[in-house]
């Protein structure tokens, strides 16, 4: 068993209250969630409970690693392509040295440089802390967030077009199910410090989209994003606010009612866990979501 399993097993109950209610199976075959680490023999029948056994270590294994690295993290994202969620996680936790990453990718047929592996490692090992882990589910589970990996029915398939910068989860506040609406999805974002016009015409374009059943995304701040919220909620819409921080405290403080709104009727996102706080990199990496 490894030492993600081993994690899973013993904080399965504070995770589950974090998780959808009724997982979808994986897109992917249990042996490739778990880097190779597969609990049946290569073609042998999975059973739906197996999948979903395996599913949700990968989901906890990602749950981890978004407490790793930033948002947005190609080398991480380049090192789960190749050796999974739980592979990558079991040797960050063992602090394993860049010599037995580079032997893994190695083994896989991939290549990363030493170069790239010890600078993400330095990034990456001084902020494993479990205490700070076991905070972040309490508090989530505290405001009913839900973390949503892909493979869930409500993963916003489009953000896997990013590759290795895609998001590895998503932590929500309100209904995960409209990440993946049947209408289309529009973002709407720009300054803060907006005029008077920017912010009329923000609310006509983002009325509009909404009266035709598009949902209107944006990042919750002051200015344009504010506008356009308030405009799609005003319509009787849908919107969704994608925050620079976790989403147990909503950011900015001025616009705690407005994030509490967004979440009663949409949803408020984040990659990163509860108890991170926004900062301008964390602000700037957001935006291509």
């Amino acid at each position: 068993m490894s030492a993600v399993e081993r994690a899973e097993r013993h904080l399965r109950s504070e995770f589950a209250a974090v998780r959808p209610d009724r997982p979808a199976r994986p897109d992917r075959a249990p042996d490739e969630l778990l880097g190779g680490a597969a609990p049946v023999a290569p073609g042998a029948p999975v059973s739906e409970t197996a999948s979903e056994a395996v599913a949700e270590v990968d989901a906890f294994a990602r749950a981890i690693l978004g407490t790793l690295a930033e948002p947005g993290d190609g080398t991480l994202g380049r090192l789960v392509a190749v050796l999974g969620t739980v592979r990558t996680v079991d040797l960050l936790l063992e602090r394993a040295p860049v010599e037995r990453f580079i032997d893994a990718v190695d083994a896989a047929g991939e290549h990363l440089t030493t170069n790239d592996l010890e600078t993400a490692l330095a990034r990456w090992t001084p902020r494993i802390d479990h205490p700070a882990f076991v905070r972040g589910l309490a508090q989530a589970a505290r405001v009913d967030a839900t973390f949503i990996v892909p493979g869930d029915a409500c993963w916003p398939a489009g953000v896997d077009d990013l590759g290795a910068h895609a998001p590895l989860g998503l932590w929500v506040r309100g209904d995960p199910a409209v990440l993946r609406p049947a209408p289309p999805a529009v973002a709407l974002v720009g300054a803060r410090a907006a005029t008077g016009y920017g912010e009329h015409v923000t609310m006509e374009i983002s009325a509009g989209l909404a009266d035709r059943g598009v949902t209107v995304v944006s990042g919750g701040a002051y200015g344009i994003d504010g506008m356009a919220h308030r405009a799609a909620l005003a319509s009787g819409g849908t919107t969704i606010a994608f925050l620079a921080g976790g989403v147990d405290r909503f950011y900015p403080a001025g616009h705690d009612g407005l994030l509490q709104r967004i979440a009663e009727t949409g949803a408020v996102v984040s990659e990163l866990p509860c108890g991170a706080s926004p900062t301008k990199w964390r602000f700037l990496q957001r935006n291509p979501q």
